[in-house]
């Protein structure tokens, strides 16, 4: 009888978003894996890979049809790190999926998100893994989507595990997949490398702590005029209150994840667990470096 691969699940949103709920329904509902999870008991989007180190933290299982899960008072990087040991579970998963996230990760965000923690964290320590996020826009996406993002998904799921079981899956990188907003009509896959996009973000004094409902990791309220009374027993004197608001979405030309994305593809970005400086940086302090410590004995005597 042939074994079935197992898959562990975690993600930033919470372990009740329902971007995890609709992928692991998909997976459980295919019969072809065992579905563990283990995701923050409450949403810790843009945490980036924050990790817990001086207190234990707390894990309680729940119920999720079909698998078996645990909500963890950590961050997308804590439930990826416990997921994977023998602490929590029987045996290491053989693939760790991150998601569905509600909204992108391409370019810069990558560097913020959780959910690309949580498979980074898992890459850290040698499990394949993939981050998966879905390009959720306000007013157009519903839940639904998410069924189909994660349905999309499926063959390349299908495609990495036949590779971890004959050996041949590279060790060397994992998988961000962003899912275009029109995931019915999506164009296919197509291979990409991480851009360089991202919201350039300013502050704004704002007179409540009070914070609206998130509605991805990146996507900021670009010109709210939303002002709540704080209550005045919770302010000290002389507290001001500020909060991010996003001035705009710098894309370049080059930046092919975001571009893919916007033009309805589903973007397939291998990673590293870190971002080498460009070949010209690394040409220019070649140069820079060596005359440091002369300019240092030139200024010391002056």
């Amino acid at each position: 009888m042939e074994v079935l691969p197992t898959i562990m699940v975690t993600n930033d949103d919470g372990i009740d978003a329902p971007g995890l709920r609709a992928l692991v329904r998909v997976l459980v509902s295919t019969n072809l894996y065992h579905v563990r999870v283990c995701a923050p008991d409450s949403e810790k989007s843009a945490v980036s890979h924050g990790i817990t180190w001086r207190h234990p933290i707390a894990a309680k299982k729940v119920e999720i049809e079909g698998a078996t899960a645990f909500a963890v008072a950590g961050t997308p990087a804590d439930c990826s790190s416990l997921g994977i040991s023998d602490a929590l579970f029987p045996s290491v998963p053989d693939l760790v999926l991150s998601g569905i996230n509600m909204g992108s990760n391409c370019g810069y965000h990558i560097v913020y998100s959780g959910t690309v923690a949580g498979a980074r964290e898992a890459f850290f320590n040698n499990i394949p893994a993939i981050s998966l996020s879905y390009d959720w826009v306000g007013g157009v996406s519903n839940i639904d989507d998410y069924g189909l993002a994660a349905e999309a998904c499926l063959p390349i799921i299908n495609a990495v595990l036949a590779e971890i079981k004959n050996k041949t899956y590279p060790q060397r990188c994992f998988l961000n997949i962003d899912l275009p907003t029109n995931i019915r009509s999506h164009k296919g896959y197509r291979l990409t490398t991480q851009g360089k996009s991202i919201f350039k973000m300013g502050w704004k004094q704002i007179t409540s702590t009070a914070q609206g409902k998130m509605l991805s990791t990146m996507e900021m309220d670009m010109d709210s005029s939303e002002s709540l009374d704080v209550k005045s027993s919770t302010v000290s004197q002389g507290q001001q209150f500020f909060r991010r608001v996003a001035i705009e979405h710098s894309i370049e030309d080059t930046d092919i994840d975001t571009r893919s994305l916007q033009e309805g593809y589903i973007s397939v970005t291998p990673l590293g667990g870190i971002s080498p400086a460009e070949a010209e940086c690394q040409e220019f302090f070649k140069g820079w470096l060596p005359g440091v410590m002369e300019r240092s004995f030139s200024a010391s005597a002056l």
